[in-house]
């Protein structure tokens, strides 16, 4: 059996890798020729300011007062150059924003997964494409650039990372350290004349990164005074800056100005997804080649902005955000991005028709310099009679739109070019996407073989081994035939041979062949499937398709409610109302009552808003509470039983309820320290992390290593002894032992929650043990064993196998509502397929200085918090139900993994960038939780079986 869990880790890691072979490759190729404008540009150089977490709305709009928090930005729009709405894509992040803004293309997800301020993957970029260009701004974002140039001629001046303090008093200041070292360089070349020539070479780029906006909005919100105020600030900064610019050129004419954003940001500080509030960026251009303002009486978009703005009157451009790249390189001259897939919005543009003409040629030839090496590579790879070129533009099509603009730029046709080349642009990108994805179909038949015929396997397994659906069939033991090993020999043979002689990646081979021995393995157990079907003819018709139909119903509710958490309600008040539909409700009417409340009560999360929107710490405090006022009333009653509950079990409870007061006091003192503006205290930062990274460990406390060793303990048992969890000192009586792991875990949780979240694993942990009860109540009635006491059972490391049962039918009923609350567990108070469902705002106890990873990793902890819960629970039910864990796990995985199968088929390549992310997402999710279902699984043993004593030799407990 431990084989059999080896493999199909090993085949779920592949099957979870495929879904990054298949849809997230890099986009990117090589080999291209760089393009120009070859008419002169308008600029000498170029000035861009990007507001990290600039939200159009919040630009744009009057205050409350009429008046705009952006006055020299306001009067750019109405009296010098032109505006719109950059819509961004999915993922709302700095990094690819800044990418898309820079370098023309939208970054893909595993590019973005390898790695936060280094270049995984090698692009072009305007910064690369310039004489010379100077970047200020966050240590973040500059070096990727810089780190991306050919040669030495990008500059960036950084501060140190500790600024981006989320809990800082003045956010403002990073972006007041960019003016102020901005001025100090142009100061400072003024006297030095190397650096003088330098910037006053043509075809040069300044980039003024400013992060305080988007510090303050997730501080603070955006619809906070401080991220209003740091509006005000940059626009004060941003007119500074033009004045000097200005003055230092003599007014020559010759700059061009572009502020933008990467990203916007939700009303509850966070960014990530699709929302509008996170897609629409603004985006203001003047000076050298720009258009004046245009005033229109009527403008066409299907939304309301305009009236709200008052703009309503000055035409309004929108871009997508890569074709800003593009527009850059035409102002300054320089070649466009080599992997640039942004179209030239050449209603921005103050030049000759001809200029304009130009410059969107030159952007249709580079787009489709990229199609050509992307069929080219097709095409060297493909056998000829397996090739199917893209249809829509062929090599003589190409040809006859080239010469056609060509010929309409000679008859000055200019309106033509234009219009020609975007057609052409939009079918060498419809080509490139085409290519991209030119595999995927081949690909993913593999892995859908694969997953059916594993799901296939386990279930035969799990017929042929844990349960009595064929007991009693006549086994005849037939000599096995060599036919079907040469058979699969050969399939997986000429599978190999057709993949080499088209010379694919080694990840080809794995998902190709990988099926081969998964269906071997099936049709070997041929006899387990006749042996079932004559099984199930002996069943009635009726009784067959009405559990197929509710495992099917069953399956599609949890599908859904990856889409829509309501469904968790949906199915969560099913389960309160299960009971009273079989004879539980006449047996155990408490039982029943108390699985019906904690039912609807959890059924009420899915309900709420996701966490972050409206942070409440009463909730929190009120939640601590809750903990303490469970734990004075389970303490008493376990007092009372003086056999079973010693001191030193005493003092674990009360070190965990004083943890839990800590926590408390820390989330209390935080949050007010915040709202001072005083930042994170240091010693609420040290409990924190000392209780999250060893629940007080109390052995390390009470026990010095030179203790351990005159106790006459070794190297290794000290290690064992000293553990970094506190319920491992707790009774191993399942009752105590859960409660402590409550308890311990819920201090964590409280250091990480903002809101109501704080009280859902207490709910949670409730309907755990009314599960735990029900679950005996309904082996009792089936007859299969007795009830015991849960205060009778105990938590064993080691269990006689002669006392786990069969399989029966019910089981799969235990094994679906595990799912179900693992589902409910990850969704039920936010949505995890979302980046922007989170707040950073849960890590402020432990950190507020930006750390990606690490406030990630936080955030992770915190989302399996729960899951720890519902597996320890788990563990609990099938030691009261004498299930082998092999054999309920083995009905688990078949569950997830026909989910896995649904959103593989669910995954898309089309329509909004949001519905492409999150339909990869659940995926991902799917597969991870299948996974992590194994080390959770060890981590829930630990924790529930292992016992360590304060004083003495650790032993363990056995039935």
């Amino acid at each position: 059996m431990l084989l059999f869990f080896t493999l199909g880790l090993l085949i779920h890691f592949v099957f979870f890798a495929s879904i990054f072979d298949i849809y997230f490759t890099s986009p990117l190729v090589h080999g291209m020729t760089p393009q120009f404008t070859p008419l002169p540009p308008p600029a000498r150089r170029l000035v861009l300011f990007v507001a990290d977490g600039l939200r159009a709305d919040t630009l744009y709009e009057l205050d409350e007062n009429g008046t705009s928090r952006a006055p020299f930005i306001r009067n750019i729009i109405m009296h010098e150059g032109s505006w719109g709405i950059s819509h961004t894509r999915v993922p709302t992040e700095s990094r690819p924003g800044h990418v898309a803004l820079i370098a023309g293309f939208y970054e893909d997800v595993s590019a973005v997964a390898k790695g936060w301020k280094e270049n995984p993957v090698e692009f072009d970029s305007l910064f690369n494409e310039s004489k010379y260009t100077w970047s200020w701004g966050s240590p973040d974002i500059l070096p990727m650039f810089a780190k991306g140039a050919s040669g030495d001629h990008v500059y960036t001046y950084s501060y140190d990372a500790k600024r981006e303090d989320f809990g800082a008093q003045d956010a403002t200041k990073l972006d007041t350290w960019v003016f102020d070292n901005v001025k100090d360089f142009f100061h400072h070349a003024r006297n030095n004349q190397s650096l003088f020539s330098k910037i006053n070479e043509e075809k040069i780029v300044f980039f003024l990164h400013l992060l305080g906006i988007d510090t303050n909005g997730h501080a603070h919100r955006p619809s906070s005074r401080d991220y209003k105020d740091n509006i005000k600030k940059v626009d004060d900064g941003v007119k500074e800056i033009v004045s000097m610019f200005n003055h230092f050129y003599g007014n020559d004419g010759k700059t061009t100005f572009i502020f933008t954003s990467d990203h916007g940001m939700t009303d509850w500080g966070s960014h990530g997804a699709g929302h509008p509030s996170e897609t629409l960026t603004p985006l203001v251009t003047w000076g050298a080649g720009i258009n004046y303002p245009q005033r229109v009486s009527a403008q066409q978009f299907d939304d309301s902005f305009l009236k709200e703005w008052r703009l309503e009157n000055w035409k309004r451009l929108d871009v997508n955000q890569a074709d800003i790249a593009p527009l850059m390189t035409s102002l300054i001259g320089v070649p466009f991005p080599l992997n640039s897939v942004g179209i030239l919005p050449v209603d921005y543009l103050n030049n000759t028709d001809l200029f304009k003409a130009e410059s969107m040629f030159t952007n249709a030839v580079q787009i489709l310099e990229q199609f050509k090496v992307k069929m080219t590579q097709k095409k060297e790879v493909t056998l000829p009679f397996l090739f199917t070129p893209f249809k829509l533009l062929s090599d003589s099509k190409q040809f006859n739109i080239l010469r056609k603009a060509r010929s309409y730029i000679k008859h000055r046709k200019f309106d033509e070019v234009v219009s020609l080349c975007k057609e052409l642009i939009h079918l060498a990108l419809k080509g490139l996407s085409y290519y991209h994805t030119y595999d995927r179909f081949f690909l993913g038949i593999n892995v859908v073989i694969g997953f059916v015929g594993w799901i296939s396997y386990a279930s035969l397994l799990i017929i042929k081994s844990h349960s009595n659906l064929i007991k009693g069939v006549s086994k005849e033991v037939k000599k096995p035939s060599h036919l079907l090993p040469c058979s699969f020999v050969a399939i997986g043979i000429l599978v190999a041979f057709f993949l080499l002689i088209q010379a694919c990646p080694w990840t080809y081979y794995v998902y190709g062949l990988l099926p081969v021995p998964i269906w071997y393995a099936v049709l070997r157990e041929f006899q387990v499937v006749q042996d079932l079907v004559t099984s199930l003819l002996t069943y009635p018709l009726s009784h067959f398709v009405g559990y197929l139909l509710v495992f099917t119903l069953g399956i599609e509710v949890l599908v859904l409610s990856f889409f829509y958490r309501y469904m968790l309600t949906a199915g969560l008040t099913a389960f309160a109302v299960w009971p009273f539909l079989t004879r539980l409700w006449t047996r155990a009417k408490v039982t029943s009552l108390s699985w019906a409340f904690f039912s609807v009560l959890l059924a009420v999360f899915p309900l709420m808003p996701v966490v972050g929107r409206k942070p409440d710490i009463s909730l929190v405090m009120g939640a601590g509470l809750l903990v303490l006022l469970l734990s004075l009333c389970v303490v008493t009653s376990l007092m009372k039983r003086k056999d079973s509950f010693r001191k030193e079990e005493l003092l674990v409870h009360l070190l965990q309820v004083l943890s839990t007061v800590l926590s408390m006091y820390v989330v209390y003192s935080t949050q007010s320290s915040l709202l001072r503006k005083q930042g994170l205290p240091l010693m609420n930062q040290i409990i924190s992390w000392a209780t999250l990274g060893a629940y007080c460990n109390c052995q390390c406390i009470l026990y010095s290593r030179k203790t351990w060793r005159r106790k006459g303990l070794g190297k290794n048992q000290f290690l064992r002894t000293s553990s970094l969890f506190v319920p491992l000192l707790s009774s191993p009586a399942v009752f105590q032992r859960l409660f402590s792991i409550l308890l311990s875990l819920m201090s964590t949780y409280l250091l990480l929650s903002t809101g109501y979240e704080a009280v859902f694993p207490l709910v949670l942990s409730c309907l755990m043990f009314v599960w735990i009860n029900i679950e005996q109540e309904t082996l009792q009635q089936s007859g299969v064993c007795c009830k015991q006491k849960l205060t009778s059972i105990q938590f064993s490391y080691n269990t006689d196998i002669t006392q786990f049962r069969q399989l029966y039918l019910d089981d799969i009923r235990r094994a679906f509502f595990l799912v179900f609350f693992l589902v409910t567990a990850f969704f039920g108070t936010g949505n995890i397929a979302s980046i922007n469902s989170f707040d950073l705002a849960s890590v402020y106890c432990f950190l507020t200085v930006f750390s990606p990873f690490m406030m990630g990793a936080l955030m992770m902890w915190k989302i399996l918090i729960p899951f720890v819960l519902v597996m320890c629970a788990f563990e609990a039910v099938q030691l009261t139900t004498q299930l082998s864990s092999k054999s309920l796990f083995l009905i688990v995985l078949v569950i997830s993994d026909i989910m896995a199968l649904h959103f593989f088929f669910l995954v898309k390549d089309y329509g909004s960038w949001l519905d492409i992310g999150t339909s990869i997402s659940h995926y991902v999710i799917v597969m991870s939780m299948t996974i992590f279902l194994v080390f959770l699984n060890g981590l829930a043993q630990l924790l529930t079986t292992k016992k360590l004593r304060l004083c003495g030799k650790p032993k363990s407990h056995f039935m």
